[in-house]
């Protein structure tokens, strides 16, 4: 099994290390020579030095050995039929789209019967076209085992369909999350690896969340009257205060149009030395607009590995066009900005350019981070880019959304093509982000001659400092 495996391989690496360690220790040291004052200091680094570059390669070892074992633990035999379900519910974002994985998955490829049941309405949902889950005998002794308040995780269930502790007698499984019991019924249950069991559960539980999420945000959406709730609901998407960050400060501006708003941020600690910066724009205003808007938020939240920006993309692509709401895309901006290697990797997805303005001998210059993916959730997207700048201590990375580079004055010049908007943000760049955004903030206000505004503007700021 998989815990098994990796228990054998960091058991492996340690005695590895800790041989290699001895052998240099003993095979060097003795070789100081007496009577010279560099030979113990130069001896103990040279022994240092080898020893970091044992472990360096140990490690590697060891990641490499784990991702093979979790394949071969994971995606072989017949574990490879629930990996197969947890990587498509991965990307489920509705109930009809559930139905259909399970139908594919675990009945035509596996042979499972499949019973979900709201045991707070005890309601069923979805059942497998066979005897067994349409047999009232099964639904009445399941309903006698499992209430409503039956815990959160997963069990085995034997022949009976009570609950057994020893996983090679069962007959099948079942999830549970906040009253919504999945039940699978499969005859080989003992010859799934024990620790797929934990991943199904945390997609299941993920999938719920999204759904109760998309569900939650289109029952407000359906009461025009409700729009300073949506309002409230939707800023509670938005990061109430920035996180403290090593060597990065970051602020933000966000002002919609109307109660609710297709903008949105995030800023999403990865590592002590990577941060994910995100802002983007929704197509179109209103109730929509903030349905959309919440998804990608979510979206981007949940996924497990957020240094992968492609499948960030793909996924917020798909969550989109999973809505099925006509003409609703987006435009967006994701970077990394990594503090120890001091560089931005990003993917501009047809955002108003970001921009780093950095210090130079004669002063700020702009460097644009420039458009390198199409819009999101409308029309089919490629193999998506990744592009990376350096960074250096004092750079500020300034997105916002076209509410700000495309207010206009009293004759029709937007602030993104004069030389007042290049002058104010580099003038800016050498004071805190708080600062720099409320400079911006003033520029738009004053230029648009504190007229009512004509869209949502928004706006993130990131400094890396010492």
């Amino acid at each position: 099994m998989y815990r098994t495996k990796r228990r054998l391989i960091f058991i492996l690496i340690d005695f590895i290390i800790l041989s290699l360690a001895v052998f240099l220790s003993i095979s060097i040291i003795p070789k100081v020579v007496p009577g010279k004052s560099y030979s113990e200091l130069f001896t103990w680094i040279t022994v240092s030095a080898l020893i970091m570059t044992v472990l360096l390669v140990a490690y590697s070892m060891q990641s490499i050995l784990d991702r093979k074992a979790r394949e071969s633990s994971m995606f072989k035999g017949e574990t490879n039929l629930l990996s197969d379900f947890i990587a498509k519910l991965k990307f489920c974002y509705s109930y009809d789209e559930f139905y259909k994985i399970i139908g594919e998955t675990l009945e035509m490829n596996g042979d499972c019967s499949v019973l979900f049941i709201d045991r707070k309405k005890n309601y069923i949902l979805y059942n497998s076209p066979d005897r067994l889950t349409t047999a009232k005998a099964t639904m009445s002794t399941l309903e006698l085992n499992y209430s409503e308040s039956w815990k959160d995780g997963y069990y085995f269930m034997g022949a009976k369909f009570g609950v057994v502790t020893d996983y090679k007698k069962a007959r099948g499984f079942f999830l549970v999350i906040r009253g919504m019991h999945l039940y699978v019924f499969c005859n080989y249950t003992k010859l799934f690896d024990l620790d797929v069991y934990k991943e199904l559960f945390d997609e299941y539980a993920n999938f719920q969340n999204r759904v109760a999420t998309i569900n939650d945000l289109s029952e407000i959406a359906s009461l025009s009257q409700e729009w300073q709730q949506l309002a409230n609901t939707q800023r509670s998407f938005l990061p109430a205060v920035m996180p403290k960050i090593d060597q990065l400060e970051i602020a933000a501006y966000f002002r919609p149009l109307i109660n609710v708003s297709g903008d949105y941020y995030s800023v999403l600690p990865i590592s002590k030395t990577k941060t994910l910066l995100m802002l983007g724009d929704v197509s179109g205003k209103g109730l929509a607009a903030a349905l959309v808007m919440g998804l990608v938020m979510n979206t981007v939240k949940i996924l497990e590995d957020k240094d992968d920006l492609p499948a960030m993309i793909h996924a917020v692509d798909k969550a989109i066009k999973g809505m099925h709401l006509q003409d609703k895309y987006t435009v967006l901006f994701i970077g990394i900005v990594d503090t120890r290697s001091m560089t931005i990797r990003y993917v501009n997805a047809s955002m108003s350019d970001p921009l780093i303005i950095t210090k130079s001998p004669d002063g700020y210059r702009i460097k644009p981070l420039t458009s390198n993916c199409s819009v999101v959730g409308i029309i089919d997207i490629d193999d998506v880019q990744v592009a990376e700048q350096r960074l250096f201590r004092g750079d500020v990375i300034f997105m916002s959304s076209d509410g700000v580079s495309e207010v206009m004055d009293d004759n029709g010049v937007e602030l993104g093509d004069t030389k007042l908007y290049h002058d104010t943000i580099t003038r800016s760049a050498v004071k805190s982000p708080k600062q720099f955004v409320d400079d911006v903030v003033n520029l738009v206000m004053t230029y648009n001659g504190n007229k009512r505004l004509h869209d949502d503007v928004t706006m993130m700021v990131a400094k890396v400092v010492e």
